[in-house]
């Protein structure tokens, strides 16, 4: 049985020419980049060469490309790094963000939160959408970071990041984005958008995993995260993943020359999977923006079903997606993103989340639209409470 992958919010499979560029990093040029002797020359010059390629993708300096181990680092170095450098400053202890920022933000806000800063977390609308005016009356003269995703990986709604880029330069306050499910996938440029830090990775647009990477307006003031090292100017200590940054370079490049020319496609796709869906499936939801979202994200919520057990059930049937953010699968939980939104838990339980990729077809489309029905009345067919609602719906 062929599957038909829609989860690739979650990963996405390699590029045979990303592929074929780190191959000879893992075999031939397996010096250390940091040697001073000729076999650390190729490596050097491959980083540099990525480097470029990323700052290129999203219209940055090179030098303000800083290379990580994920997209979670980078965030985590954003948010820990610039407030470590702020220390000093007892009068700058106030973080903003959104009630349905990605784990990887979520957390570290957190649990500096428990260190004594003062947090807002900003309330969305049921269509996950972040008001820039509740951004611009939360800000005082305590602010020294805001920090707002561009799109929610669950959703797919995009957020008005240049409106709160505009707002947060204006305060003198620093604004840090996590692009992780937008760049590489829609158009993204530093200069237009205006924040001063983006941290993302390159598996969204097919290149490798285990690498993401840091954008560092010049000038923003930083605390390394991981010391013991000058690698990365200084600011990130490890041997780097020469393979994997090589991979990430070159996918940037691939998807600045084809991949995001596809979105007309995909958002073709994606509407024709929403409207089939919402036709055939009672009580079914469609969570996010209608139109302000990713072209390749079809969100919604069951009612009367379970989004683990309808997961595993489309599984067996070949269809691959997911109930929420890979991050969080494993945590078991009611998808916080939709409870911000306002769903009651017996409708945000049922989360399903479908992200097309570039190999998605329309065929593929509408066997989804033909299978997903079947196995949600399947499901509800043992349902004693999706009985008592049918029988009074009568």
């Amino acid at each position: 049985m062929k599957k038909i992958y829609l989860d690739h919010i979650a990963a996405t499979p390699l590029l045979s020419c990303v592929k074929e560029a780190m191959l000879p990093f893992l075999e031939t040029f397996f010096g250390n980049p940091q040697s001073r002797h000729s076999e650390g020359e190729i490596p050097k010059k491959a980083i540099e060469t990525a480097r470029y390629d990323v700052a290129n993708l999203i219209g940055a300096d090179a030098r303000e490309i800083i290379f990580t181990a994920s997209a979670s680092e980078a965030a985590n170095f954003a948010i820990k790094g610039v407030l470590s450098a702020y220390k000093k400053n007892p009068a700058k202890r106030h973080i903003i963000t959104s009630a349905i920022e990605h784990f990887s933000v979520a957390h570290p806000i957190k649990r500096l939160e428990k260190e004594g800063y003062h947090v807002t977390w900003l309330p969305v609308n049921q269509a996950g959408w972040v008001d820039p005016a509740l951004t611009a009356n939360a800000i005082s003269d305590e602010t020294v970071l805001i920090s707002i995703m561009h799109a929610n990986n669950e959703i797919g709604t995009l957020q008005p990041i240049q409106d709160i880029a505009d707002i947060a330069a204006k305060a003198g306050v620093l604004f840090h984005v996590d692009a992780t499910a937008t760049v590489g996938v829609i158009p993204f440029n530093i200069d237009l958008l205006g924040m001063d830090m983006a941290s993302f990775s390159a598996q969204p647009f097919y290149g490798p995993k285990g690498v993401g990477a840091l954008y560092l307006k010049r000038g923003t003031r930083i605390v390394p995260l991981i010391d013991g090292g000058m690698q990365e100017g200084g600011r990130r200590a490890g041997t780097e993943n020469v393979a994997a940054i090589v991979g990430m370079g070159v996918a940037a490049r691939e998807v600045l020359k084809n991949g995001i020319s596809e979105n007309k496609k995909l958002a073709v796709l994606r509407d024709r999977l929403m409207h089939g869906l919402l036709k055939k499936v009672p009580l079914l939801h469609l969570t996010g923006h209608l139109t302000q979202r990713l072209p390749h994200i079809a969100s919604f919520a069951v009612e009367y079903a379970d989004g683990e057990a309808l997961i595993r059930a489309l599984d067996r049937q070949g269809i691959v997606c997911a109930s929420g953010s890979s991050c969080s699968a494993d945590a078991l939980k009611i998808s916080p993103t939709l409870m911000a939104m306002g769903y009651p838990a017996n409708i945000a339980q049922g989360a399903i989340v479908m992200s097309l990729g570039l190999q998605t077809t329309e065929e593929e489309i509408d066997t989804v639209i033909k299978i997903f029905p079947e196995t949600v009345k399947a499901m509800r067919d043992v349902s004693p409470l999706y009985a008592e609602w049918a029988q009074g719906a009568v």
